[in-house]
């Protein structure tokens, strides 16, 4: 019976933890932890939906195990896999090959094996423009946008599609300052066209205290948390929010990339606030649809992909 979980151990002796199992789990998704993934039933959905003889499946993979796991998909015969916290920054040193915006992004949510070579892909970013645009109708160019946790992986990512796209003003905001500053003098060459003046750079890094964000919340639209805090998998992070409810105002658009089976708690304080909030389930479908369409190399069914997420 498949299981719910796979680990390294299974994919060391894939044929016998897999055997009867039809169709073959070909795809995947890396993460620790992982149980609370909802990408199986969205990518499963989408294989049956286009008539591919293949499963999706979750993979607790830990930080010292990353390197082995990947190595391993060739040889089990996978199509590919998925990457997420805390691995795509490893993941990017351990591909053959990434594409530029995984390089520029730092990091890799997507690999597709190629005979023995693993290519990478980042789509966070291109995920997160079509999901702000889907649940706020507005774009990341006309958004003054603070990144919580902009010191790798998703943040990072999400910074760097902002520099792309050209967004009014970005506040990188992470628990090691340093991470956030050398990631803000990374990206200043996007932002040196001062579009128009007023009180406060375009470009900014923020150290993670009271004053500095409440100084930087007021100039700001767009709030997109990037951490783990709130997420369910893991339990000391669950009941966490990381801007308390006194610090929103109703203007506010907040974005939190977790996502629960219920309203995180960043969502809970944006509520408080009178602010309009939304969890990462649409951007976990739109990068899914892209991941699709990396492997398959076409259209990726959307609507069949939400509907079997909202189920």
């Amino acid at each position: 019976m498949p299981k719910d979980v796979y680990t390294v151990e299974d994919l060391r002796g894939w044929d016998a933890a897999t055997a009867g199992e039809t169709p073959a789990v070909r795809l995947s998704v890396f993460g620790d932890p992982v149980a609370h993934s909802r990408s199986p039933e969205m990518q499963n959905a989408a294989l049956e939906a286009a008539g591919i003889a293949a499963r999706y499946a979750r993979v607790h993979v830990l930080p010292d195990e990353l390197a082995e796991a990947l190595r391993l998909l060739p040889r089990n015969g996978f199509i590919g896999t998925n990457v997420t916290i805390p691995h795509k920054a490893a993941a990017l040193g351990l591909v053959d090959e990434a594409d530029p915006q995984a390089r520029r992004a730092g990091g890799v949510n997507t690999v597709v094996v190629e005979g023995e070579r693993l290519i990478g892909f980042s789509t966070d970013g291109p995920g997160l423009v079509r999901a702000i645009r889907a649940d706020f109708g507005v774009d990341l160019r006309d958004m003054r946008v603070m990144v919580l946790g902009a010191g790798g992986g998703a943040g990072r990512a999400i910074a760097v599609q902002c520099a792309i796209e050209g967004s009014a003003r970005l506040v990188l905001v992470n628990r090691t300052f340093e991470r956030a500053l050398a990631l803000a003098e990374e990206l200043a060459p996007a932002f040196r066209e001062t579009r128009v003046k007023g009180p406060v750079a375009r470009l900014e890094a923020a150290p993670w205290e009271s004053d500095a964000l409440t100084r930087q919340l007021g100039h700001v639209d767009l709030i997109i948390n990037a951490t783990p805090l709130g997420m369910t998998g893991a339990r000391e992070l669950s009941r966490v929010s990381p801007i308390p409810a006194a610090m929103l105002r109703p203007h506010h658009l907040v974005y939190d990339t977790v996502y629960t089976a219920g309203r995180t708690p960043l969502l809970m304080a944006a509520d408080d606030a009178g602010a309009r909030g939304s969890d990462g389930l649409s951007m976990l479908l739109y990068q899914g649809a892209l991941s699709f369409e990396i492997w398959f190399g076409r259209p990726a069914p959307v609507e069949v992909m939400r509907t079997a997420l909202m189920r």
